[in-house]
């Protein structure tokens, strides 16, 4: 009888998914998103070639803040008074073009793109609402960014990791009676895994959540409530989950940045399994997860 009797092993891994190349928001207001992606440690290090779109990166993490209008932009911008809306993710991959070809083949709705001189055409197919999910396999030597942006003079290009901030995982909504069709969804095109409905990470352990194949990568899917049914619930992706091994270290550094947390005595607070910052006008909200990895 062996110690790992019943280890799955490694998951299943179709599209050969690498991780994260970047997260993508939507917002009329770019500074006030800005400005909340830098207290929690992005630095912008580069501007597209022709759109109102700004990169930022901490560590091996990217985060691009589109405010780009007008015809051929791609994204619906959300209106001024609104807050910012996630509008894509990229998966790594090892080849692009099969994994674009694998997930169409199986059901997946394609994005038509509009490309301009002197950028990529990166695929990308649709995911929950309006966002997207690209396929990138240019992300080491040469990635994406040395053809569709330029580099912002005097800036580090590679600013380091603070407190060891991570992506975690990504946090959806989704419509009642629907957790089967978007636990399918991932499964089949992409290879997660949904965990027993015991395990659970950070403060928000609504939901059901799923494991990367690449094991990089968490996907929260939550329900509405029962008695919020008299309201749209809709279907967005909701908020972005970084790790980090010290959770109230990390609290304690970021407040000294500038973020504010959520702390209610009855509800959520800062604790050592996770904690969530209060977004401000213009700004989002981030969650704060104990990596247990």
């Amino acid at each position: 009888m062996t110690a790992d009797r019943e280890s799955l092993g490694a998951l299943p891994n179709p599209l050969g998914l690498l991780g994260v190349e970047f997260i993508e928001y939507a917002t009329a207001r770019p500074q006030a998103l800005g400005q909340a992606l830098e207290r929690m440690g992005f630095k912008p290090v580069a501007r597209h070639r022709s759109r109102e779109v700004l990169l930022y990166r901490q560590g091996d993490m990217n985060i691009i803040v589109n405010a780009h209008q007008g015809e051929g932009a791609g994204t619906t911008l959300p209106a001024p008074g609104d807050a910012p809306v996630l509008s894509a993710i990229a998966f790594r991959v090892g080849n692009a073009a099969a994994a674009y070809r694998r997930v169409l083949e199986l059901g997946a709705w394609a994005v038509h793109t509009e490309v301009q001189v002197m950028e990529l055409n990166i695929p990308a197919i649709h995911g929950v609402g309006s966002s997207r999910i690209y396929f990138v396999d240019r992300h080491r030597e040469f990635s994406i960014y040395d053809v569709d942006f330029v580099p912002i003079p005097t800036v580090d290009p590679r600013p380091p990791a603070q407190h060891g901030l991570h992506l975690f995982g990504l946090v959806q909504y989704i419509g009642l009676d629907r957790l089967a069709d978007w636990t399918a969804f991932y499964g089949a095109l992409f290879g997660f895994a949904e965990l027993p409905p015991g395990q659970n990470f950070g403060v928000l352990t609504q939901g059901r959540i799923l494991a990367s194949p690449c094991g990089t990568l968490y996907w929260q899917l939550i329900e509405p409530l029962i008695d919020a049914l008299d309201a749209d619930p809709g279907e967005q992706l909701q908020r972005v989950a970084f790790g980090t091994g010290d959770v109230l270290a990390t609290v304690a550094a970021l407040r000294a940045q500038g973020v504010d947390f959520v702390e209610s005595p009855t509800g959520v607070h800062s604790e050592v399994r996770g904690a969530l910052t209060r977004a401000e006008a213009g700004g989002a909200s981030f969650e704060l997860v104990l990596d247990p990895r």
